[in-house]
C-alpha cells in the first residue's frame, strides 16, 4: 500500500487567514493526511478544538497518526464536509471559529494506482474517495448513456470533444465492458484529433476528472453546503477555501457574493425590500494564489486558488 502523502497547497496563507485563537473551534472539512489540520492544532491550547472531517479510511489512518501529539485537541469524523452541520450537532457544537476546505484530490488518491483516479497507470476504474462507496466510475463509464456522458464530460471537464469521446465509450462497451483505466484513456485518445492532443495537457484529463466529479457529487455538495458552513461560523469566524479547477472556483466565488450581498431587489429601488441581510464580506477579492517557488516544488499547486469569508460581527 502506498503511503498516504500530501503536500498541503496555500499551507502559510490558509493557515494565516483562519486567524486562529488559541482557545477556538476549528473544523478542516477535508482532513487528508493532516496537513493543515496539524498546523491549526499547534496553534491550538488545551481549550481548544479541531474537528477533522474525512471519507476517506486511509486518509483517516495517516492523519490520526499525524496528529497524535494532539490528541487532547482533535477529534476526527469519517463523513464527508457536506454533513457538516450533523457532524457538529453530533458533537453538541453549535457553532465554530472557522472552517477550511482543500477541495482537491489528495497526492495519495492520485499516485495509489489501484484507486484508480490516474491516467497514468492502468488500474481498475475506480475513483471513490469513500471506499465504503458500491458505485464507481467504471459503473458511470459502462451504464450512463451517451447524452449523460456528454453532458458530464462537457460540463465537469469542459471538454470540446465531450460528444465524440461519449460516442466512443459506448460504443466500446456494446463489445465489452470497459473495466480499467488504460482502456478508457485509449479510448478517449481515439476521440480527439492528433494534433490537439499536443496541447492541453494529457488528453484524458478532462475526462477524468468529469467522472471524479460525478462519481463524488464534487460540485453539488460544494454547492450545497457553503451557505451552511457560513451559518456556523461564530461572528468573525472565517471560511477559507482552497479550490483547483475554475468549476469549483466559480461556485465559492459566488456563493460568498451572494452572502455578502443577498439583496434580489431591483438596483433601480432606493432601498432594499426584500429583507435579506449579509452574512459577512469576502476578504479576498481576489483569490490568493501560489508563490512561484510554492509552484516549483509542488507543481500541483499550479491551479489552486484561495479565497476567503469572514462572518459578520453581528448575528
Amino acid at each position: 500500500m502506498t503511503e498516504f502523502k500530501h503536500v498541503s497547497v496555500l499551507l502559510e496563507p490558509s493557515i494565516e487567514n483562519l486567524a486562529i485563537k488559541a482557545d477556538g473551534i476549528y473544523v478542516d472539512g477535508t482532513l487528508g493526511g493532516g496537513g493543515h489540520s496539524y498546523h491549526i492544532a499547534e496553534k491550538l491550547s488545551e481549550g481548544g478544538r479541531l474537528i477533522g472531517i474525512d471519507r476517506d479510511e486511509e486518509a483517516i489512518r495517516a492523519a490520526s497518526a499525524r496528529l497524535a501529539p494532539f490528541a487532547d485537541r482533535v477529534t476526527i469524523v469519517k463523513s464527508n464536509y457536506g454533513e457538516i452541520r450533523r457532524v457538529l450537532n453530533d458533537l453538541g457544537i453549535r457553532k465554530v471559529d472557522g472552517i477550511l476546505l482543500d477541495l482537491g484530490v489528495s497526492s495519495y488518491q492520485l499516485d495509489t494506482a489501484e484507486r484508480g483516479f490516474s491516467y497514468m497507470a492502468d488500474a481498475p476504474l475506480d475513483m471513490r474517495m469513500d471506499q465504503e462507496e458500491t458505485w464507481t466510475a467504471g459503473d458511470i463509464v459502462n451504464t450512463y448513456s451517451e447524452e449523460e456522458l456528454t453532458r458530464i464530460i462537457r460540463d465537469y471537464g469542459e471538454d470540446r470533444f465531450a460528444r465524440n469521446i461519449a460516442k466512443h465509450i459506448v460504443e466500446a462497451r456494446k463489445v465489452k465492458p470497459i473495466e480499467t483505466t488504460g482502456e478508457l484513456v485509449k479510448l478517449i485518445q481515439a476521440s480527439i484529433p492528433m494534433k490537439m492532443q499536443k496541447t492541453g495537457g494529457h488528453p484524458a484529463k478532462r475526462t477524468f476528472q468529469a467522472i471524479r466529479i460525478e462519481l463524488n457529487k464534487e460540485l453539488t455538495t460544494i454547492e450545497e453546503v457553503i451557505d451552511d458552513m457560513i451559518d456556523c461560523l461564530v461572528p468573525g469566524g472565517r471560511l477559507c477555501v482552497i479550490t483547483f479547477h475554475s468549476l469549483e472556483d466559480r461556485i465559492i466565488k459566488n456563493k460568498f457574493r451572494t452572502a455578502e450581498d443577498p439583496c434580489t431587489c431591483p438596483k433601480r429601488f432606493p432601498v432594499c425590500m426584500c429583507g435579506k441581510k449579509s452574512k459577512g464580506h469576502v476578504v479576498t477579492r481576489k483569490p490568493i494564489l501560489p508563490t512561484e517557488e510554492e509552484m516549483i516544488e509542488n507543481s500541483r499547486a499550479k491551479s489552486a486558488k484561495l479565497r476567503v469569508f469572514e462572518r459578520s460581527q453581528e448575528e
